[in-house]
């Protein structure tokens, strides 16, 4: 961090690690003591995590300090030329190009803010970026292609990329654009474009509280975040029924129902868990609104030159609504003129405002870097997308869509439930903690289940996991299968029960240990395995989300097992905003 001192002197403390490392090292410095200040958490993208590679990065003079989230593309043509007309670097980083470019404006005789904008002019790439002046009472901030948003607070402003950093302090926040630029300046606070535009902004009020993004008493924000699942189901289906017509009541797509009706194909795009939850949603739209759906990698969409019609939408799903390979999904969809949709849990996001429409989570803060609970609102949120569509376009009956409502409204209460057999999943997690590889079998809804199981346990175990659907494994992945190789089967009573049966008595025969998660009352597996997991007998629409929490439940507790904090996964970040 950086802190611009009452004098206005600075002084800049760093540490590799844990914030906690940072804490320890603060409190060596008695002398630190003002009311601006610069930091950040930084996730590795160029140079190894070091001490010197840790932000504030600094000019030669000492004066400048700046942080930086993002990439800068053109970070080495910027150091040849800043080191031969004489700069000196301390790390590894594309980062510290950005303080020495501002440093080489200034000497040519620029004010600290003029030479900010100019050296944004010659940056390529993309930056959520801060930076303060060794004795100016000012901080100064932009964006291009990476979050960043501004605290209005009683007597004080505060930037950051994500408003959880920020709502303990405020709920009014201003959200910057790409291209725009803030100064804060003393008490006064302007907006203006790379080009010196001014420009006004409003302040949108953050809707949920600082409670929110705490423990609430439990030992990590994943546990806290799958046990509120029967609350976050309640919240993202509230005021969405329409008992009355059998259908989903969706405002964030008001504006855009004519062209959904001219609508014949959807592209959903998503990373991660969001690209789980859309396959899951490719299953619930097709069969319930009987238009076809393709489910698309974000990362990939827009370099393969996707072939878009004017009758397609293009539907994208991110719990941050700042997922950078996501966000130019949506932007190569708006260049070809189709129509974009959103499915996100931050309002303000950046995905939210550049979507044509779209659909709110209301699932509230989520901490955890493994998403649980975002996840589950997202298929949700598609199952009612996939009602009002269907419902619309007249492919759903009003008998199904009240069949389908009674079910959803009932899912609360068995995923509340369900959630009291987490002893006993803690149970089989502990005899499964020493694993060192798995596979996550499913077929049809319980395929997507299947992937995004697989990555939790990789996410927050750093255990070797597989998810494959159950019709695969005998085209390769089988030869796998020992006795040291257990599998999780998904093995709902469902429309493919059967199907996947066949598939447990092939593991079986091969003596894999498995663990079997079926609907209640269903004793055929008993015979199999001693590791059976009952999830409610519900509609086949919805048995994604409840086949979902046993397998969020036991990666935890195999984390917790191995003495891992689940919380902060190595490597990871909750919100990609670099590509």
């Amino acid at each position: 961090m950086s802190i611009i001192g009452v004098d206005g002197g600075m002084k800049t403390v760093r540490a590799e690690g844990r914030i906690v490392n940072l804490e320890k090292k603060i409190k060596q410095h008695s002398d630190i003591d003002g009311c601006i200040g610069i930091a950040h958490t930084r996730w590795a993208t160029h140079g190894m995590p070091s001490e010197n590679n840790s932000h504030p990065h600094r000019d030669c003079s000492g004066k400048i300090s700046i942080v930086h989230n993002g990439i800068i593309e053109n970070h080495e043509d910027l150091r040849s030329v800043l080191i031969s007309t004489g700069h000196g670097f301390d790390s590894d980083t594309d980062s510290e190009v950005i303080a020495h470019m501002i440093e080489n404006f200034i000497d040519q005789g620029y004010s600290f803010v003029e030479s900010f904008h100019k050296t944004l002019s010659h940056l390529r790439g993309t930056y959520g970026l801060v930076a303060v002046f060794k004795g100016e009472n000012k901080i100064i901030g932009a964006r291009m292609g990476s979050p960043l948003v501004v605290g209005v607070g009683v007597n004080e402003y505060l930037i950051a990329s994500d408003i959880t950093a920020i709502v303990k302090h405020t709920k009014d926040v201003i959200y910057l654009d790409d291209g725009e630029v803030v100064l804060i300046d003393g008490g006064d606070i302007a907006i203006e474009t790379i080009d010196r535009l001014k420009i006004k902004k409003s302040v949108t009020e953050i809707s949920w509280d600082y409670l929110g993004a705490q423990k609430n008493g439990q030992p990590h924000f994943m546990l806290k975040e799958i046990l509120e699942q029967p609350e976050t189901v309640q919240n993202s289906i509230r005021g969405r029924i329409d008992f009355h017509k059998g259908t989903a009541v969706l405002g964030g797509l008001k504006d855009v129902e004519c062209k959904l009706k001219e609508i014949d194909r959807i592209v959903i795009v998503g990373c991660g868990s969001a690209y789980y939850a859309g396959l899951i949603g490719e299953y619930l739209i097709e069969q319930i609104a009987g238009i076809p759906v393709e489910v698309e990698l974000a990362s990939e969409f827009r370099y393969r030159k996707p072939i878009l019609s004017q009758r397609t939408a293009v539907l994208a799903i991110s719990q941050s609504g700042e997922t950078a390979d996501t966000l130019e999904a949506i932007r190569e969809a708006k260049r070809k003129n189709v129509l974009t949709l959103g499915i996100v849990n931050t309002v303000g996001s950046t995905i939210a405002r550049e979507t044509d429409a779209g659909v709110y989570n209301h699932a509230g803060p989520e901490v955890g870097v493994a998403s649980t609970k975002a996840f589950v609102s997202q298929v949700v949120v598609l199952c009612l997308l996939a009602l009002y569509v269907g419902r619309e376009n007249g492919n759903f009956s009003k008998k199904e869509g009240l069949e389908l409502i009674k079910s959803l409204t009932e899912l609360p209460k068995n995923i509340k439930g369900l959630l009291k057999s987490k002893d006993y999943i803690k149970d089989v997690a502990k005899q499964f903690s020493d694993i060192n590889n798995c596979f996550f079998l499913g077929r049809k809804f319980m395929a997507p289940i299947a992937y995004e199981g697989s990555l939790k346990l990789k996410e927050v175990s750093y255990i070797h996991a597989e998810g494959y659907t159950t019709g695969e494994m005998k085209h390769g992945p089988i030869a796998l299968i020992d006795e040291g190789f257990p599998a999780i089967v998904l093995c709902p009573k469902d429309s493919v029960y059967t199907k996947t049966l066949s598939n447990i008595e092939e593991l079986n025969a091969r003596k894999c240990p498995m663990i079997c998660v079926t609907t209640s009352g269903n004793t055929d597996l008993d015979k199999f395995t001693n590791n059976v997991i009952y999830i409610p007998n519900i509609s086949e629409y919805l048995l994604p989300v409840v086949a979902t929490i046993p397998l969020q439940l036991f990666a935890y507790y195999v984390s917790c097992e191995k003495g891992l904090n689940p919380d902060m996964p190595r490597n990871l970040a909750k919100s990609v905003t670099v590509e």
